[in-house]
């Protein structure tokens, strides 16, 4: 398994790491293996997006909106 280190880490953001991965009760390796994780799969997903044929709506996606909330009630 490959290592990864962070130096020159700021203070603020050390500090802020270490309370939050304490409140959450876990490992600081594991909060930063999830951020890695979500970042990846989310880089993923927008690259996943723009591949993706434009899609050509009938009624302006606007005006569906506004129908929706007049609908709910939710002018405004």
């Amino acid at each position: 398994m490959a290592n990864l280190q962070v130096k020159n880490l700021p203070e603020d953001l050390n500090k802020r790491l270490h309370r939050f991965a304490r409140e959450q009760n876990r490992t600081i390796r594991d909060i930063v293996l999830d951020a890695v994780r979500r970042e990846l799969e989310r880089n993923a997903f927008v690259e996943r997006l723009h591949q993706r044929a434009t899609t050509r709506l009938r009624t302006p996606a606007q005006k569906m909106l506004n129908a929706e909330r007049s609908d709910r009630g939710m002018e405004g």
